[in-house]
C-alpha cells in the first residue's frame, strides 16, 4: 500500500507530497514498532537469537519468552519490516518459534488463563529445551522455506546440547512447516490473499543458468570469499562498538531517547532510498525480457527489476530498482538470471555503501530486527561487481550474473555469521540449484575462515555485548594448569537431612544460590559424607507447604507418603516463580525442623578436586548440568564443596 500511494502521487508529478506519504509511513511504522518494545516487550528488540542460543547454553533470561515478548515481537517485526527499514523477517522469526515453543514447555499461560492438562507433561526442564530448539528450527524453516535448513541451523547455531531423538523431532517440526506454508501459498495464489499474497517469502530460483562453470570460476570465487570474510568481521565489530557507545549513552538518557533513536533511524532511510535514485541515469529499456514473471518495462506496481521512478516511458531507473523496493524484492532483482548488464557499477557501489552503512546503524535500536536480509542485500551487490567484471574479462562466461550475487550473500553470510553447513542448505533450498553446491561450500569455507582471523561471530558478540554468560565449547587454556579446587572461592553452605526451619530461612535469604549439599554422617565410620544436592525451588516448595518436624529425629516415623505432588516442583513458566519473600513464617515455626532428604538429588555428578579444571568444565558443558560437585580426597566437612554454574533454571546474577 505504501508503494503504491507514493507511486500514485509520483504520476502525477507530486514528488513532495510522494515523498511526505512514504516517509511518513516509514516513521508512523517504526514508532509503533519501538513504542512496542521500549515500554510493552523491552526483551523483543533486535532479531532474538542472542537470548535464544543463551537459553540453550544455560540462561534463562527474564521475560524472553513471555506471551507479551511472543505478540511485541510479531507486531513490532511487520512495523519495522513494512517501515522500510534495512532488517528482515527471518531473526525474529526463529524468536517467535521459540517463544511459542516455550509456551507450550510450560504449560501455557496461567496469568492470561490459557493452560491445558496435557502439556504439563511437557513442564519439564529437558522437554522445554527441546522444544525451544525445535521452535528456533520451525522459525528459520518458515523464514526461508528450508526445513533440512531449520534443523541444521538449530544443530549448528542456536544450541548446544544435541540428542539423537532431538534430531527427528525437529525434522518432524520443519516438516509440518513445511507443509503449513505450502498450503497457504497456493491459497494466496488463488487470490484471498489481496495485496499481502504477493510478498513475503523469500525464494529465489536460479535454476536454468548455465552450470558448466570451469577454473577460471575459481578466481572470482576465492575473491568473494575473501571480500565475505573481511566485510563481515568489518561488519561485527563496527555493530558492536555502535552498540556499546550509544547503549551507555541511551540508558543515561531514558525510554524517549531509544524512541527517538529508531524514528531518525526510520527517517534516514527514507531519504537514502527515495532520495538516491534520483543520482542515477534513466536506462533504456531492453528489447527482450528474458526475466522471469517479469511482464513489463518499466514496472509502475509495488515490485519489479525495472522501476520506472522518474523516467519517461521506455526508461527505468535501474538504482530505484534496488532502494525503491521492498527489501525482498531488492534481493530478488540482484538475484534475478538473464539480467547481465542491468545495473549500472555507480549504482551497485553506491547502494553497497548505503546499504552496508544503514544496516550498522539499524541493527540493534530499539525494534525487532534481522540480519540475514540486511547480509544477502550487501553480499549480493557486491556479488553482483564481481560478476559484472568477470563479464569484461570473459564475454561470454558461463556464469550468470545473478549466480554470483548468490555467491556473494554466501559469503558475507558466511564473513559475519560464522556458519557453514546449515547455511549452505539454506541458500541451495532457496535457489533450487544444486549444482551450485561446490561453489557455495567453497565460498563459504572461505569467508568463515578469513572471518574467523579478526573476531567472533555476530550473534556470538552480541551475546558478550548483552552481557549474558555463555559457556563456550571449548574452555580456556589457562584452566589446563588449574584444578577444580583452584575455582571454590568461598565457604561451603550445606544442610543436614533434617535442618531447622530458622536455619534454611536465614541461608535463603543471605544467598543466593540455587543448589545446597546435603551432608551426612557415614553409618560405619561416623564421619561426614556428601549424601545429595537439594535445589532451592524445591526448598521453597517445602517450606510453603509447611509439613514441619516437632524435632529433629522425628522424621524416620514420619509417613513415606508426601502431600507434596510433582507438578508442584516443576519449573515455573516465565514468570518469577516463588521466592523467600513470598512465604511467611511464624516464631514457632523456624524453630521446628524439616526433612529434606526426600527430595534431594542422591546422585549428583560428582569429581575430585584434584580433576583438572579444564576436564572438568568440559564435563560440566557437555553433559548440559546444572550443579558439578568437588568432593575431596578425605571426607572432612570442611572440604566437601561445589561448583555453582548459570544454567537454564537460573536467572542472570543467580549461581
Amino acid at each position: 500500500m505504501k508503494f503504491l500511494w507514493t507511486v500514485k502521487f509520483m504520476q502525477s508529478d507530486s514528488f513532495v507530497m510522494a515523498f511526505v506519504v512514504y516517509a511518513g509511513f516509514n516513521v508512523t511504522l517504526v514508532t509503533v514498532a519501538s513504542l512496542l518494545c521500549v515500554y510493552i516487550g523491552p526483551s523483543a528488540a533486535g532479531s532474538g537469537i542472542p537470548e535464544v542460543k543463551a537459553y540453550l547454553n544455560g540462561v534463562d533470561t527474564p521475560n524472553i519468552f513471555s506471551i507479551k515478548t511472543l505478540f511485541v515481537k510479531i507486531l513490532g517485526s511487520i512495523g519495522s519490516v513494512a517501515g522500510g527499514l534495512i532488517v528482515g523477517k527471518e531473526g525474529p522469526l526463529v524468536h517467535v518459534g521459540s517463544c511459542i515453543a516455550s509456551i507450550l514447555g510450560q504449560g501455557g499461560s496461567v496469568k492470561h488463563g490459557l493452560t491445558c492438562k496435557w502439556l504439563r507433561y511437557l513442564k519439564n526442564d529437558r522437554d522445554r529445551r527441546d522444544l525451544v530448539t525445535c521452535g528456533a528450527a520451525a522459525g528459520v524453516a518458515a523464514a526461508f522455506r528450508a526445513p533440512v535448513g531449520g534443523v541444521l541451523f538449530a544443530m549448528e547455531e542456536v544450541t548446544s546440547w544435541w540428542r539423537g531423538p532431538l534430531l527427528w523431532r525437529a525434522f518432524f517440526t520443519t516438516a509440518v512447516v513445511a507443509v503449513v506454508l505450502r498450503t497457504g501459498i497456493a491459497w494466496c495464489k488463488q487470490g484471498h490473499c489481496g495485496l499481502a499474497g504477493e510478498g513475503g517469502l523469500i525464494i529465489f530460483d536460479v535454476s536454468g543458468v548455465q552450470d558448466n562453470y570451469g577454473l577460471n570460476e575459481l578466481v572470482p570465487v576465492v575473491v568473494l570469499g575473501l571480500l565475505g570474510g573481511v566485510l563481515g568481521s568489518l561488519f561485527n565489530q563496527i555493530n558492536a562498538k555502535i552498540i556499546m557507545w550509544s547503549g551507555g549513552w541511551l540508558k543515561k538518557k531514558g525510554k524517549f531517547a531509544k524512541i527517538a533513536q529508531a524514528v531518525i533511524v526510520a527517517l534516514i532511510t527514507s531519504i537514502c532510498s527515495f532520495g538516491l535514485p534520483w543520482l542515477a541515469k534513466c536506462r533504456p529499456c531492453p528489447d527482450h525480457l528474458t526475466i522471469p514473471g517479469e511482464k513489463s518495462c518499466p514496472s509502475y506496481g509495488r515490485a519489479g527489476n525495472f522501476k520506472n521512478f522518474h523516467c519517461p516511458d521506455g526508461y527505468y531507473n535501474d538504482l530505484a530498482g534496488l532502494f525503491f523496493n521492498t527489501n525482498e524484492d531488492t534481493v530478488r532483482n540482484l538475484f534475478s538470471k538473464g539480467t547481465n548488464g542491468e545495473f549500472e557499477f555507480s549504482s551497485l557501489f553506491l547502494y553497497l555503501g548505503s546499504a552496508y552503512s544503514l544496516a550498522l546503524l539499524t541493527y540493534g535500536i530499539a525494534v525487532p530486527s534481522g540480519l540475514f536480509v540486511p547480509a544477502i542485500l550487501c553480499g549480493a551487490t557486491y556479488g553482483r561487481i564481481v560478476g559484472m567484471v568477470m563479464g569484461m574479462f570473459y564475454k561470454n562466461g558461463p556464469i550468470d550474473e545473478g549466480v554470483y550475487a548468490l555467491l556473494g550473500a554466501a559469503s558475507f553470510l558466511g564473513g559475519s555469521m560464522r556458519m557453514t553447513v546449515s547455511l549452505c542448505i539454506i541458500l541451495l533450498e532457496l535457489t533450487n540449484n544444486l549444482l551450485l553446491l561446490p561453489l557455495i561450500m567453497l565460498v563459504l569455507l572461505i569467508s568463515k575462515t578469513v572471518g574467523d582471523c579478526f573476531n567472533d561471530g555476530l550473534y556470538s558478540l552480541h551475546v558478550h555485548i548483552k552481557g549474558i554468560p555463555f559457556l563456550e565449547a571449548h574452555p580456556p587454556r589457562f584452566m589446563s594448569h588449574l584444578t577444580a579446587r583452584d575455582a571454590i572461592t568461598r565457604p561451603l553452605i550445606w544442610f543436614s537431612k533434617v535442618e531447622r526451619v530458622g536455619a534454611i530461612v536465614e541461608v535463603l535469604r543471605s544467598t543466593n544460590h540455587h543448589a545446597f549439599p546435603i551432608v551426612d554422617n557415614d553409618e560405619q565410620s561416623g564421619k561426614p559424607v556428601l549424601f545429595g544436592l537439594v535445589l532451592r525451588s524445591h526448598l521453597l516448595v517445602l517450606l510453603k507447604k509447611k509439613q514441619f518436624l516437632e524435632d529433629r529425629y522425628s522424621y524416620a516415623e514420619k509417613e513415606q507418603s508426601s502431600l507434596v505432588s510433582s507438578a508442584e516442583f516443576a519449573k515455573p513458566g516465565s514468570g518469577k516463580g516463588l521466592t523467600i519473600d513470598d512465604i511467611e513464617l511464624t516464631a514457632v515455626e523456624e524453630e521446628m525442623f524439616l526433612d529434606i532428604h526426600e527430595v534431594a538429588n542422591t546422585s549428583p555428578y560428582t569429581v575430585v578436586e584434584t580433576m583438572s579444571l579444564a576436564k572438568a568444565y568440559t564435563l560440566f558443558r557437555q553433559l548440559g548440568l546444572r550443579h558439578l560437585c568437588v568432593v575431596p580426597r578425605t571426607s572432612e566437612v570442611h572440604n566437601i564443596t561445589i561448583i555453582y554454574a548459570y544454567s537454564e533454571h537460573c536467572r542472570p546474577g543467580v549461581r
